[in-house]
């Protein structure tokens, strides 16, 4: 029998706003994250523009030691390490006594590429036969599980403390692993996110993919623009999300807070085949993703009031409205509200899934659903299908039951994960 899940902490490193107050507020008051990068401007980059969290060194201070910040340059960790440890102490957990750790609690942390400008400098030292000036950090930070492994440590989590990878499906993939190690009793806890490095050895593939917006070098905050008939591709984008995801039963026993429950979801993939390819989803797949987390949710289709796409704001953005239309039997003005939070902090890679579910839940406690930015041209295609005022172009007062929320990411796989607002 399958325990009840629910979130009982949150953090967020994003790039318009660390630290759930400041990020609920920018996302309701749409404010972007969205920036010109002078460095991409002189590497020759066509598009010039990115989002990433500012860091300070007074807020790194405060999450590590200036031991480990030492020769410490893996963005991923830092952003990770910063949403990690706010959702854990957002769900009101102490950390384990240095004798024994924490049996019940596990960590569960995703990350695409990690410690890419440590990779560089590594590469650079070994090139000059400097192999001993590496320093004793150079593997943690480029492991593709570092930031678990930094994270088990800080919290001293005893269950299973692990990495997943699954592009920009990364982060919704790793809520519902987290989630089925609680629901069949294999740990009580769970801290579940992912994360993303920032930079230009980071982003430089996709430049040279001509994927990217290249017209808005001098117009960062009008770049990103999910479902706009208008759009030009995605903005590359970095940071973390995170939640402690508990048995119902544990957050009951201890008087937490609860965000909200999660029902359940799936996985799959559409094995690069008909539509399908390693850049471009299989269309029946999405639709079977979709229609699995439905069912496996325990609910019907006509539940779900709001959904929070992957929308890349690429010529793939009419073909998802499609497809969740096609899998929820539903079109026109029956359709559930719907919003990208991409038109506000571009495309965060394989940190996009882990801080779009913050956010996504973060509209149960506001009675509100978040607006969309940069889409007032709406794609024909799109409106063909559905009724412009599901989309709505601003934040909007109404109080979400069932908010379906789907990632879609390289190698044709995709997630999709079901969360219910939490009622006694």
């Amino acid at each position: 029998m399958r325990r009840r899940v629910v979130i009982t902490g949150m953090g967020v490193c994003a790039p318009n706003g660390i630290g759930l107050e400041a990020f609920s507020e920018a996302l309701a008051n749409g404010k972007s994250g969205i920036r010109f990068q002078p460095e991409l401007e002189e590497l020759g980059f066509g598009c010039q523009i990115a989002a990433k969290p500012e860091l300070s060194d007074e807020l790194l201070a405060q999450y590590f030691t200036p031991l480990q910040l030492r020769g410490l340059n893996a963005t991923g960790i830092m952003y990770g390490v910063i949403a990690g440890a706010d959702a854990w102490k957002d769900a009101g957990l102490s950390i384990a006594d240095k004798e024994q750790p924490d049996w019940d609690s596990g960590i569960l942390f995703g990350s695409g590429t990690l410690g890419v400008d440590k990779f560089r400098e590594a590469m650079y030292q070994i090139d000059a036969k400097n192999v001993r000036r590496l320093g004793s950090t150079t593997v943690i930070q480029t492991m593709a599980s570092g930031v678990s492994a930094y994270l088990g440590g800080i919290l001293g989590c005893g269950n299973q403390v692990t990495t997943n990878s699954s592009a920009c499906t990364t982060g919704t993939e790793g809520i519902l692993m987290g989630y089925e190690r609680i629901a069949y009793g294999q740990a009580e806890r769970m801290l579940v996110g992912s994360c993303s490095d920032s930079g230009p050895y980071v982003w430089a593939g996709f430049d040279a993919m001509r994927i990217l917006p290249r017209n808005y070098n001098d117009n960062p905050e009008a770049a990103s623009r999910p479902m706009s008939a208008s759009a030009e591709g995605f903005v590359p984008g970095s940071g973390a999300g995170a939640m402690v995801l508990e048995s119902l039963e544990s957050a009951q026993a201890r008087g937490a807070k609860i965000y909200a429950e999660i029902l359940g979801g799936t996985v799959n993939s559409g094995g690069q085949r008909g539509d399908g390819t390693m850049t471009a989803p299989n269309s029946e797949a999405v639709q079977r993703c979709i229609s699995q987390a439905v069912v496996n949710a325990g609910i019907q289709n006509n539940d779900i009031d709001t959904i929070n796409g992957h929308l890349t704001a690429t010529s793939k953005d009419a073909l998802e409205i499609a497809n969740w239309s096609a899998a929820l039997g539903r079109s026109g003005s029956d359709f559930p509200y719907i919003n990208s939070f991409k038109g506000l902090f571009g495309h965060c890679l394989s940190a996009a899934g882990s801080i779009e579910c913050v956010a996504s839940v973060l509209q149960f406690n506001r009675s509100q659903v978040f607006g969309n930015l940069n889409c007032k041209d709406l794609h024909p295609e799109i409106t063909d299908i559905i009724t412009s005022d599901r989309i709505p172009q601003k934040t909007i007062k109404y109080q979400p039951t069932i908010l379906a929320k789907a990632s879609f990411g390289f190698g044709d796989v995709n997630a999709c994960v079901i969360f219910k607002r939490y009622t006694d």
